[in-house]
């Protein structure tokens, strides 16, 4: 195995509303969505699902492996014991459905006539069987106990015990796993927890005969007091940070870290309109300038919220199915999706080395069922006449509108004012108020 594809694979282990009648513009939070900014923006990105149920986890890793299958594989530090009924393979396309379900969005509204009485809208957020294995507490080299062997799907799949870091890593390296530098007092610390490690491989014979073209995600339920991801052993042979997205599924409130601060991304604010067209060069910016100003010491928020509505949506939302495969067993499948269901998803964006994130995540859920998601507003200015006071009022205020959207975007991305000024002025946004069709006293204004 090749140290890029152990530091890949690894990084997979780390894993109702009120009305009113006024004169003011018209806003809603609900608009129309636009463009999203998924997992696919960033390199280097691993995906994992949690469901957590007091105490009940299942932990679904989605590779971002790209390489000779025979070269992957993957070990992951769990706190039990794993039976074959607890390990399962879920279809990519239910993770990257809930990736684009909660993935930061774009959304564009149109302003109305501002001549005309508008109506305003306010949302409320109430509203198989194991193989024969070693002989179980067989000890191989220096104490390492083969504890169990399955098959799953293309996976050979072991459960191994260890009392030293050195036994675990000889006897890894001796069936075929190219160790790095750095992994012994990781592994060792993991063995002090008195956790076991999960190891799969995958079998080229049965991934064929399975017709997979691609390595599917792996899932592990299991028991535990900690709500928590190992994600050390992602850093020990990175060639720089990573970035890991963790989507937690719990029945009441958003999921934080609780050893390292939860910073909600920046939200609901308007942008130039020229960011439709590079809506994931406008992300990929604006986080890299976050985890800048946080120096890389936080877990950033991007979504959280009621699996039983959305708004607005940025795919067509989940299943009961679908989020029972991701691990959400307490949900009854024969039920539909409903308004206020018990589920709330919370997607976490990390950006981690091992210079840091020294410990792995510490998770807890909270009681805090506010709804919250990564927002990006563009408005377009209304296009039609306006002769009316309102108007002349409009008109005027648009250039102090699109600075306003000039600067936000700036301090958002670190790009220059001076530039995006230019980009917007040549895309239509223009800093100069229009003279033609304006009411009686901007005509007069301006002439």
């Amino acid at each position: 195995m090749t140290k890029s594809s152990w530091r890949m694979s690894v990084a997979v282990a780390a894993i109702a509303g009120q009305l009113a009648v006024t004169a003011a513009p018209a806003w809603a939070f609900c608009g129309f969505y636009v463009a999203q900014a998924d997992a696919n923006l960033f390199n280097k990105a691993s995906k994992v699902v949690l469901a957590w149920d007091d105490g009940s986890m299942a932990v679904t890793m989605a590779s971002d492996y790209q390489g000779d299958p025979k070269e992957f594989a993957v070990v992951i530090p769990v706190p039990t014991f794993i039976e074959r009924k607890q390990i399962g393979i879920v279809e990519t396309k239910v993770i990257d459905h809930l990736d684009r379900y909660t993935a930061p969005r774009l959304v564009e509204y149109r302003d109305e006539d501002p001549c005309a009485p508008q109506v305003r809208m306010m949302m409320s957020a109430t509203a198989g069987m194991p193989r024969p294995a070693a002989a179980m507490g067989e000890v191989k080299r220096q104490k390492v106990v083969v504890e169990a062997s399955y098959e799953v799907g293309e996976y050979d799949i072991q459960i191994l015990s260890a009392q030293e870091s050195d036994g675990l890593i000889e006897y890894l390296t001796d069936n075929g796993y190219r160790i790095p530098d750095g992994a012994s007092d990781v592994l060792g610390s993991y063995i002090k927890q008195k956790m076991r490690f999960f190891v799969a491989k995958v079998n080229l014979a049965r991934m064929k005969l399975e017709g997979a073209g691609f390595i599917r995600p792996l899932q592990v339920r299991y028991e535990s007091k900690k709500f928590m991801l190992p994600i050390r052993l992602g850093t020990v042979n990175a060639s720089g940070p990573q970035d890991l997205i963790v989507y937690a599924l719990t029945r009441r409130g958003r999921v934080e870290a609780t050893n390292y601060r939860t910073v909600k991304i920046p939200s609901n604010m308007d942008v130039p309109l020229y960011v439709k067209a590079a809506f994931g060069d406008f992300y990929k910016a604006l986080f890299e300038r976050q985890v800048a100003r946080e120096d890389m010491h936080a877990v950033f928020l991007e979504y959280a919220w009621n699996m039983g509505w959305c708004d607005p949506c940025a795919a067509d939302p989940l299943s009961v199915a679908e989020m029972n495969q991701l691990g959400a067993r307490w949900l009854d499948p024969s039920e539909p999706r409903r308004f206020g269901m018990a589920a709330f998803a919370t997607r976490l964006h990390v950006r981690y080395d091992a210079a840091h994130f020294p410990e792995d995540l510490q998770l807890q859920e909270t009681k805090d069922s506010t709804n919250f998601q990564g927002r990006y507003v563009l408005r377009h200015p209304w296009s039609g006449a306006a002769s009316c006071t309102a108007g002349d009022a409009y008109w005027r205020g648009l250039p102090a509108r699109f600075e306003k959207e000039a600067q936000t975007l700036t301090d958002l991305t670190g790009w220059q004012l001076a530039d995006v000024k230019q980009t917007m002025e040549t895309t239509g946004q223009s800093f100069v108020p229009k003279t033609e069709g304006l009411g009686p006293f901007l005509e007069r204004l301006f002439r």
